[in-house]
């Protein structure tokens, strides 16, 4: 997250845009990427469309996404939005996930997001408080078959509430990352990090939950993802030697600050997300953001490797596969 029903069947008329996109770079691949090898999708593996800002028209976006062939994993900030993550994810057919858990931010007293919780009482209360993270509640969230990572949690030193002081908002944050690590070794399902301003912290501190608890870093272990990674190549670098992928979103279409470190992480590392509703790519700058845009963000990522749409798609898929298990199908 960077800012702060239906039975849905898996995902028709492809949406014009993707269409677009994908013609354009196709052309040096005899690969049909829409109706290529079984089981290969483009999927945004970072998305909050349970969120309330989707509340009006949520079905149409989940059509859009069907359209554009894209399979998503809703990830969850604090209870309510995993909860709803799970529930949307157990009600769609196919190409729908969640990941749960607790956002930094929601530590502690935090920015009421509408889009996010909704304009109602009880989301205004919540914000105006924190979460203190119930290892058992997001163990049973987590148990559901269709929960394929854990998060998004971590650190965020860039939102900070005037409530309480910086040293105890710091406390709360890496005492819910560590609660959240221990439930992803338990679970055995990949973490899923935010990281803001706190590159600095993040990586000693999951060295030294590895020395302790053994859960990452051997060759079985799927450590999982750094989300939106907005870091430099040497944080990269860093995370790479701890197993670490990288989700990138729209940012990457209208800025070339992380094309070094994109540049520096090979293709097995690399995934594409939206993080929808926010940062829209650049055709679409200023609006509500969605998964069905996550093509645009695959064919930017492609450019900046040097392969075809094709190649990346493909690649990502199988990243995917490999990061979240069998169980995206």
């Amino acid at each position: 997250m960077a800012g702060i029903h239906h039975r849905h069947p898996c995902f028709g008329a492809k949406s014009r845009s993707a269409v677009d996109i994908i013609a354009k770079h196709s052309q040096k691949s005899a690969v049909n990427i829409l109706h290529g090898p079984a089981e290969l999708h483009f999927i945004d593996a970072h998305t909050h469309v349970q969120f309330s800002g989707y509340d009006a028209d949520r079905d149409a976006v989940f059509a859009r996404a069907k359209a554009a062939d894209v399979y998503f994993v809703n990830v969850g900030t604090q209870r309510d939005t995993s909860a709803r993550a799970v529930e949307i994810a157990a009600a769609a057919e196919r190409g729908v996930y969640a990941a749960v858990g607790l956002h930094p931010v929601h530590t502690s007293k935090s920015f009421h997001d509408e889009q996010e919780l909704g304009g109602g009482e009880a989301a205004k209360a919540f914000t105006s408080r924190g979460e203190i993270f119930d290892y058992d509640y997001y163990r049973s969230l987590a148990m559901h078959p269709k929960t394929v990572a854990i998060g998004e949690c971590g650190l965020d030193y860039f939102h900070f509430s005037d409530a309480e002081p910086r040293d105890v908002q710091i406390r709360k944050q890496k005492d819910a990352l560590l609660a959240q690590l221990t439930l992803a070794r338990d679970v055995q399902k990949p973490i899923m990090i935010h990281c803001r301003d706190a590159f600095h912290e993040l990586i000693p501190l999951i060295k030294e939950f590895n020395a302790t608890n053994g859960a990452y870093g051997d060759a079985n272990a799927k450590p999982g993802i750094i989300h939106f990674f907005t870091g430099t190549k040497e944080d990269a670098l860093a995370l790479l030697d701890l197993g670490f992928s990288f989700t990138f979103g729209g940012v990457v279409t209208f800025t070339h600050d992380y094309d070094a470190a994109i540049a520096a992480i090979p293709l097995d590392r690399i995934l594409s997300e939206t993080d929808a509703p926010y940062v829209a790519p650049a055709p679409f700058r200023g609006k509500r953001n969605e998964p069905s845009y996550v093509v645009h963000i695959v064919a930017k990522l492609a450019e900046l490797k040097g392969v075809t749409l094709a190649e990346m798609k493909t690649q990502i898929w199988a990243n995917a596969q490999r990061i979240f298990g069998s169980e995206v199908v």
